[in-house]
């Protein structure tokens, strides 16, 4: 076997195990969607189908008229992008703080904001922030789901070891041309970092848009509930045993994050490779 045989059948297996393991976690989102087209007597049908063999579009329809999921996704892309661009601001001007101006305390005040990032702070502070939204009076608004979610440990760290990587003589040249701090952040910094910022913006978005635990206590009224919610109100109306209506509903919910995730997807691999300019 000659040596360019031998590579060729390693690629091939490699994309082989690849595309094996892509359909294996690829798999739900394939059976979720057959069952949000099928009547009701299909969903349960022995053998399982993988492809409806017609549309039943009615879910569909069933799953809007069941819960208001116009509403709940507007709240939950208004709550997701808000927390989104709040974490992106913060972590970049975080980031840029902490990677390019030394101060006194930069390194205590970092370590310390690095070990929060093993605190599981939604089950820890749940309580005390719920108490603390309720004094301000911000109970059932957009205000609590949000503002107490715009800053990230995660996203400062993110942004602060890819700031290191630029080259500090682009900021030296920055401020012989005259720029200040400001101008070299956004005018020189920022574009520089657009795969990262595209990467953390998937991650947030994501991470937002399937939030739980706290839009399910802070929230009373239906009106201001999340989709996540409205899936949970789903399985829990009438239909509960229409599994069709169900799935139906969950595509719903899963849609927005996987038009953004295909939408941004060259930004985030991109942010993966960590593709930055070395000095």
């Amino acid at each position: 076997m000659t040596r360019s045989t031998k590579k060729l059948l390693n690629t091939i297996l490699i994309e082989i195990v690849l595309i094996t393991i892509s359909f294996i976690f690829i798999m739900p989102i394939i059976l979720a969607i057959t069952m949000s087209l099928q009547p009701p007597e299909g969903v349960f049908s022995f053998p399982p189908k993988f492809f409806p063999s017609s549309f039943h579009w009615k879910n569909y329809v069933d799953a809007f008229n069941t819960v208001p999921f116009g509403r709940l996704i507007l709240n939950s892309l208004l709550i997701a992008t808000m927390i989104t661009a709040g974490k992106i601001f913060t972590g970049t001007l975080a980031g840029y703080a902490f990677a390019n101006f030394k101060f006194r305390g930069r390194n205590f005040a970092f370590s310390f904001l690095f070990a929060t990032l093993f605190l599981p702070a939604e089950t820890i502070m749940i309580l005390p922030l719920f108490n603390l939204m309720n004094k301000f009076g911000w109970v059932n608004t957009y205000w609590a789901m949000t503002i107490p979610f715009m800053a990230s440990a995660t996203n400062t760290f993110l942004f602060r070891q890819h700031f290191m990587t630029i080259p500090s003589s682009l900021e030296d040249s920055a401020r012989i041309d005259g720029a200040g701090p400001m101008t070299y952040f956004v005018k020189i910094l920022l574009p520089l970092s657009k795969a990262i910022i595209g990467g953390a913006t998937i991650i947030n978005f994501v991470y937002a848009w399937n939030m739980y635990l706290w839009p399910l206590i802070i929230t009373m009224e239906d009106n201001m509930k999340t989709v996540q919610i409205g899936v949970r109100m789903l399985i829990s109306a009438e239909s509960a045993n229409n599994w069709g209506i169900i799935m139906a509903g969950t595509m719903i919910a899963v849609l927005p994050t996987l038009l953004l995730f295909f939408t941004l997807q060259d930004l985030f691999v991109r942010s993966l490779v960590r593709s930055g300019i070395k000095e």
